[in-house]
């Protein structure tokens, strides 16, 4: 069919675009298969017989026979092409043909409605591109006072606050309970404009044998199946667990083992909760600095990034997944990814998602939002721990060596008053009171971040904001952050999320806020990563025994 299409517009050019063929072009080109006043042959109709054509083309235009049988050849072609035009329209991508034969497709109106021409076509020939639409995080709409963007080149608008649900049915000491899950959603989604939960496999973190991973799918389902249409109210991101867990095979049927707990067949997102190969910050740690000796052992025999978008592009012909991305990555798996999905002719990933936040912006300045940008790649991204793992909400002490007796009292673990840190520990005001998860989460209190933290502080209250609203609203103001996942063990902290977010809908902060925060920010980019106290003995280790640097 391609030759055919390309054969023709060959014979054409050799007519020296006489009047009688363009007037034939012309004609084909709209009535999409067959030529106006001929009539179909041949099987389901889509071809025309090769002495109709002969005799209708030859005879009416005075053209010579080579030329009519040129114009056999496209018009038996024209079929296939109108099939293929159908399945680029219904978004399965042609893009991974060659320039000839892309310029014949065009010709005949096959492929994707025409979009707004981006150097990132002109520059990577269309990478990670799923359909005829906009750019990643333009505003849509908004609902209930929530923005809402839009998500990669996809048609999903997902709102700009979402619920994170990694903690929901765990086995923590403040781990919401199906109860008030149900009521974080009513609020959420029914009243306050949210659509979009993220969830994973692997949640609740913590589990237990009583409260299985898994079970944080059961109570989303449980909450959709209580009323008719809950389902068309939500995007539901999900995600399988990511290292050698990674196989084609098991994206498929982890992917199917989600959906049946969430009671849905389909799922909007689709994600690696971290990569399937070897790299640095996939453990959550303090480690940035690539190994190569760890990578030539550990790459080879991971997923490779063909095998996860063919299978993802499975799931996406299915009618499984809308689009599928990954997290805790960088822009080497987002270009992977985008490099394979085009080779194979497949949808690229949406969107990917990272920790961010006033205190790690390191996805603005470590080239992926420069992939993920409308110039390149045009993907979403989805923020998690913008508060800092409570960090930036105000409720800890952040003046750990004077003892600062006005404010609050620092995390338990880092008290020099021994005793009013047991009492934090005995009651915690949230998981920086409790060792186990403090010691995880200690890249969020090194003392560059405290330093930081302190003085953002201070601009909160300057500008009349807490600390946790100046936090939101400028997650909410990046050009690259499409939605900020947030957990709460409270109805009352979703409403004051939600009061951020619609804050921010209706003002931006002020350009010299940002600029004072800019200010704070480039005293030191990564103060997550500093690392306070290294032991000699510990060569190369962290504190959670991650290899640093």
């Amino acid at each position: 069919a391609v030759l055919a299409a390309v054969a023709f517009h060959t014979g054409v050019r050799r007519l020296q675009r006489s009047a009688a063929a363009f007037t034939w072009a012309a004609r084909a080109r709209g009535a999409g298969a067959t030529l106006p006043g001929l009539p179909r042959s041949g099987a389901g109709g889509t071809g025309v017989g090769p002495d109709v054509v002969l005799e209708a083309s030859a005879s009416s235009s005075g053209v010579s026979v080579t030329a009519a049988l040129v114009r056999a050849a496209a018009l038996s072609a024209l079929g296939a092409l109108a099939a293929t035009r159908r399945r680029c329209l219904s978004g399965r991508r042609c893009q991974s043909a060659s320039a000839p034969v892309r310029r014949a497709l065009d010709a005949f109106g096959a492929r994707s409605p025409a979009r707004p021409e981006r150097s990132r076509r002109q520059f990577f020939g269309g990478f990670g591109e799923s359909g005829p639409t906009g750019d990643t995080n333009e505003v849509l709409e908004t609902v209930n006072g929530i923005r809402r963007r839009r998500l990669g080149s996809t048609d999903m608008a997902v709102s700009e606050l979402a619920l994170g649900t990694q903690r929901w049915g765990g086995d923590d000491f403040n781990s919401p309970d199906e109860a008030l899950c149900h009521a974080l959603l009513d609020r959420g989604v029914l009243e306050g404009g949210i659509n979009l939960i993220d969830t994973a496999e692997s949640y609740p973190i913590p589990s237990s044998n009583q409260k299985p991973e898994g079970r944080t799918e059961e109570i989303i389902g449980s909450w959709m199946a209580k009323e008719p249409g809950r389902r068309d109210k939500v995007l539901i991101a999900s995600k399988i667990t990511g290292g050698m867990n990674i196989t084609r095979q098991s994206i498929i049927k982890n992917c199917e083992g989600s959906l049946k707990r969430l009671g849905t067949d389909r799922m909007d997102v689709y994600l690696l909760h971290w990569p399937a190969r070897y790299t640095p910050q996939s453990n959550w740690g303090q480690s940035l600095e690539y190994d190569w000796q760890k990578g030539r052992q550990a790459v080879p025999q991971a997923a490779s990034f063909g095998d996860i978008v063919e299978a993802m592009g499975q799931l996406m012909e299915q009618g499984k997944i809308r689009g599928y991305g990954s997290c805790n990555d960088n822009a080497v798996g987002l270009m992977g990814m985008s490099a394979a999905a085009r080779e194979r002719g497949v949808p690229g990933p949406c969107c990917m998602q990272n920790d961010y936040s006033l205190l790690n912006r390191r996805i603005e300045e470590n080239g992926l939002s420069e992939a993920s940008s409308p110039a390149l790649e045009n993907c979403g991204f989805m923020a998690y721990n913008v508060l800092a793992g409570g960090m930036l909400t105000g409720k800890y002490g952040l003046d750990i060596e004077n003892m600062d007796l006005e404010g609050p009292p620092p995390a338990a673990v880092d008290d020099p008053d021994e005793e009013r840190g047991i009492r934090s520990n005995r009651d915690p005001r949230g998981r920086m009171d409790r060792r186990d998860w403090a010691l995880t989460l200690i890249r969020y209190r090194t003392r560059a971040a405290r330093e930081a933290m302190a003085e953002y502080k201070l601009l909160a209250k300057r500008a009349g904001l807490t600390a946790s609203a100046l936090a939101l609203r400028f997650a909410a103001g990046r050009d690259a952050v499409t939605t900020s996942l947030l957990g709460h063990t409270s109805v009352e902290q979703l409403d004051e999320c939600i009061k951020a977010f619609e804050e921010a809908a209706r003002q931006p902060l002020d350009p010299q806020l940002c600029w004072d925060i800019d200010r704070v920010h480039v005293k030191n980019r990564l103060p997550l990563f500093t690392v306070d106290g290294a032991r000699p003995e510990r060569a190369n280790r962290g504190k959670i025994g991650e290899r640093i640097p």
